[in-house]
């Protein structure tokens, strides 16, 4: 078993590359935005907007951990408090952490994404681009080891995603 966390801005890629290797793993994928857009869409309010998301997906993935399924983490995980959850999980469920940082090396075509997804829904917790820089803003540098993988560079990441996720074909 292994706890993946796929971060990274919005619109870089991040849901795809997640169900892509999810496909061919096998493993479950919780997102935290759908959980967040789940609560506001039930009028849960909290002070501190997604903090809840994230303590729901956390919970979900022990549990699909304690059953024996590859979990991976679709987050932004912009700052060290979000990504010491997964820290601490891992380290709980005695499985290995592995942190895939989702980019789009391209500002032109990140742009083109972040705007046909906004236009595509329905907005509801949705950024635009403008929210994107300033999460971008937000966003704290991450330390220790990972994969970082350019979805605007790569043609197909998903092998070598899944050999870094499963130490079976590593």
């Amino acid at each position: 078993m292994v706890l993946a966390v796929f971060a990274g801005l919005p619109g870089v890629g991040k849901s795809t590359l997640a169900a892509a290797v999810a496909a061919d793993l096998p493993a479950t994928v919780l997102a935290v935005d759908t959980v967040d857009f789940t609560l506001r869409r039930y009028g849960v309010q909290e002070p501190r907007p997604g903090y809840a998301a994230y303590g729901v997906v956390a919970a979900v993935a022990e549990e699909q951990l304690r059953i024996g399924h590859h979990v991976i983490i679709d987050a932004v995980n912009p700052v060290r408090a979000a990504r010491q959850l997964w820290v601490d999980l891992a380290e709980r469920m005695e499985v290995p952490l592995r942190v895939v940082e989702v980019i789009c090396g391209d500002d032109v075509e990140h742009r083109r994404r972040v705007e046909e997804r906004f236009k595509a829904r329905d907005h509801e917790g949705i950024p635009d681009w403008v929210r994107v820089l300033e999460r971008q803003a937000e966003y704290e540098p991450y330390l220790g080891p990972r994969l970082v993988v350019d979805t605007h560079l790569a043609k197909d990441p998903v092998p070598s995603v899944v050999g870094y996720l499963d130490d079976r074909r590593r």
